[in-house]
């Protein structure tokens, strides 16, 4: 399919197109809520009945489309199986007191840690740890929240390692350091925001729990397993620099080799199993099928949108990165900028509109469990540790009431 094809297509798409998309994301966010087994054992078919209509629509309408979006999504599953195995073929020995300076300096850590494994392989890294630190406390739910805040989402925002919006950009002629050049102190102010925010919340609970907040065990010394799995993460982390199909040959071999050279009993005290993946790869799955009306339309008349300054960019971008798959709504985007210039600045963006639509695709796609793939994989971990993580709406009113006051602030200070 043509670019002119495409574009004709998303002119004549009737609204009601994205019905499928806006259908499986209300079920993704009621379903769970009113009726958790009933999801839990009948997901993978709701992903299917909402999904087939559309990808057998898009097999005979718009067959390039589909072949795209299938090629993005075995990339999307490659990358973030591989760091999910690796990661998780690593072991953290030990116990200590998970003070609120403590699992503060876990999120900046992590946040630092994001941009170089990236936000899967960070999250992966460092959330059975932390969990194990809080598992003696009464309540824990809010710092696997601040988690996903920093480390599966804001952290990675400085390199094209670090989320898959970024390095889409980096492909598309963004120069590697240009984002940590440019987003740095956006990166620093937001971070330290968010954990200052977690540090009083923190503090708070562990008041409210009153003595039986406190570690009564033994603290031991930290000891790394399992660390033939930091030099598997180096080929994947080198593999993103590769064309398709080596790109993705060379993270399923790293993941094979993870999985032959990893000892059993490694994965197993870590509490590894394939069930976050399993559930990211369908439900993601069914989203890259659904969405793909709902992106021919953006594209094509993402224009009416009146878009021009870099707030309204910050913003355009973040929300639909929250709700979005946050690569594709990256490109989008990134287009539309591409669109207003006249072919200077970075790639053909003007930076300050780059720069706005990097941090609100990157930043956002913390506002609902579905902005980011590793939100899930967080998710579902920390659920199987025994955690009641809130519902989908139930974390939105974390996010709302954490993040939005600060991406308000970011936008006075950075983008007016």
């Amino acid at each position: 399919m043509t670019p002119d094809t495409a574009h004709s297509l998303g002119l004549s798409l009737p609204l009601w197109s994205v019905l499928p998309f806006a259908g499986f994301l209300l079920s993704l966010a009621v379903v769970p809520l009113v009726r958790p087994g009933l999801w839990s054992r009948h997901y993978g078919k709701v992903a299917l009945a909402f999904s087939l209509p559309v990808a057998g629509w898009c097999l005979f309408a718009v067959p390039g489309q589909l072949l795209h979006t299938a090629v993005e999504y075995v990339s999307f599953l490659a990358l973030l199986g591989a760091l999910f195995t690796i990661s998780g073929g690593i072991l953290v020995r030990g116990s200590f007191r998970a003070t609120p300076m403590v699992n503060a300096a876990f999120l900046i850590g992590g946040s630092l840690l994001s941009n170089v494994l990236g936000t899967t392989g960070a999250s992966m890294l460092l959330l059975r740890p932390l969990l194990r630190a809080n598992a003696h406390r009464k309540r824990s739910v809010h710092v696997v929240v601040f988690f996903i805040f920093t480390v599966a989402n804001i952290g990675g925002s400085l390199t094209p390692v670090g989320d898959p919006p970024l390095f889409l950009g980096f492909l598309k002629g963004v120069p590697f350091f240009w984002t940590m050049g440019a987003l740095w102190p956006v990166w620093l102010f937001t971070v330290a925001t968010v954990t200052c925010a977690f540090l009083s919340v923190d503090a708070w609970f562990m008041r409210a729990d009153g003595p039986g907040a406190a570690f009564t065990g033994e603290a031991t010394a930290l000891s790394i397993e399992g660390r033939i799995n930091f030099l598997l993460l180096a080929p994947v982390i080198a593999a993103v620099f590769l064309p398709t199909p080596w790109r993705e040959s060379s993270m399923v071999a790293a993941t094979a080799l993870s999985v032959r050279l990893t000892p059993r009993v490694l994965r197993d005290e870590n509490g590894f199993t394939w069930h976050p993946i399993k559930e990211v790869a369908i439900l993601f799955a069914a989203i890259f099928a659904t969405m793909i009306p709902a992106l021919l339309i953006l594209k094509s008349r993402g224009g009416e949108l009146g878009l021009s300054m870099p707030w309204q960019f910050f913003w355009a971008s973040g929300s639909l990165s929250s709700f979005l798959d946050n690569a594709p709504t990256y490109l989008i985007f990134f287009s539309l900028g591409q669109g207003m210039g006249d072919g200077s600045g970075v790639a053909g963006v003007a930076p300050a509109l780059l720069a706005a639509i990097s941090a609100g695709s990157v930043f956002m796609g913390a506002n609902s469990y579905i902005g980011n793939a590793p939100n899930f994989m967080v998710k579902a971990i920390a659920e199987e540790s025994g955690l009641r993580m809130p519902s989908f709406f139930g974390y939105m009113a974390w996010s709302c009431a954490v993040l939005l006051p600060v991406f308000a602030f970011v936008t006075l200070i950075f983008f007016r």
